[in-house]
């Protein structure tokens, strides 16, 4: 799917409630994929560089500087969610070093990227700014952003739709998640800015979907899908469409200009205002039907 299937789960740790909750959904969902999950504590500034320590599984409390309690509780809590599932190799690292670069370079060997939302850590204060959009852009790999107090859920997994090549990487990967979790999947695509009458923009608007959609239903013929096609901003619909979804993927455009709609926006306004986790892709990070390439 990403680097290989034994790619880790790359979870980000700074002590905060709300890391420790991205701990607890990353472990799970690590556990579930039978994947590694490998936790990275950063105690540099955004600007700062530094060198980095590493540690495995047997030696967690090694190190008792810059955190190294937090990261035992973060190991700790790894293990205990997800022994009931399965056992996984949980690795652990702290390094003083700037999270961007350190988060982005983990990334590009790592299946997913996980990172907290929502508090008052310093960690946590930054993703949500510089961090979290910068790490959108440049990481690898998916980032998942989880809110405080989330669980895996039972509700079905939300995506948005446009033209664009960052969005057909969203679609892919939505349809992963929908099939491996057992979930519906819903398409949204919003006509904000389309051109033409009403009936015009829906009919263009059902057959971007067609066309986005296309071959997954042959690849993932458990996934029941629902279309959403609304004349509304993208951001409001799909934060409407996933107040109770299992979890949110959008797209970040990045460098891609020939985008129908602004899923850079789009991306940064369902980050800050989901109370689900939400998945950001970006165009080389996830393969276009991914079960073939698996």
């Amino acid at each position: 799917m990403f680097t290989s299937s034994k790619a880790p789960i790359l979870a980000g740790v700074d002590g905060s409630e709300v890391a420790l909750a991205a701990v607890r959904w990353a472990a799970i969902d690590a556990a579930h994929r039978h994947a590694p999950l490998h936790l990275v504590y950063l105690t540099g500034g955004l600007g700062d560089h530094g060198s980095g320590v590493e540690f495995g599984p047997s030696a967690p409390g090694s190190y008792r500087w810059g955190g190294p309690d937090a990261l035992e509780i973060a190991y700790a809590t790894a293990i205990a969610e997800s022994a009931p599932i399965n056992r996984i190799d949980v690795t652990a690292e702290l390094t003083n070093a700037a999270p961007v670069p350190v988060l982005r370079r983990r990334s590009e060997t790592a299946r997913l990227l996980v990172v907290g939302a929502h508090d008052l850590g310093a960690f946590s204060r930054a993703m949500l700014g510089s961090l979290s959009t910068a790490l959108a852009r440049q990481a690898g790999c998916p980032v998942a952003v989880v809110p405080r107090g989330v669980e895996h859920g039972d509700g079905p997994v939300v995506v948005g739709v446009d033209a664009s090549t960052s969005s057909a990487a969203a679609v892919s990967l939505a349809f992963d998640e929908a099939a491996f979790r057992g979930a519906d999947l819903v398409a949204v695509h919003a006509l904000s800015g389309f051109p033409g009458s009403l009936i015009e923009s829906r009919e263009g608007g059902e057959g971007l979907l067609d066309r986005s959609l296309a071959g997954y239903s042959e690849a993932y013929p458990e996934v029941t899908v629902r279309r959403v096609v609304v004349e509304d901003h993208p951001a409001r619909r799909l934060l409407e469409a996933g107040e109770k979804a299992r979890s949110i993927v959008v797209g970040s455009r990045g460098h891609d200009d020939f985008s129908a709609m602004p899923l850079g926006s789009v991306s940064r306004a369902v980050l800050h205002g989901a109370q689900v986790p939400v998945i950001v892709t970006r165009p080389a990070s996830f393969a276009r039907h991914p079960r073939n390439g698996r």
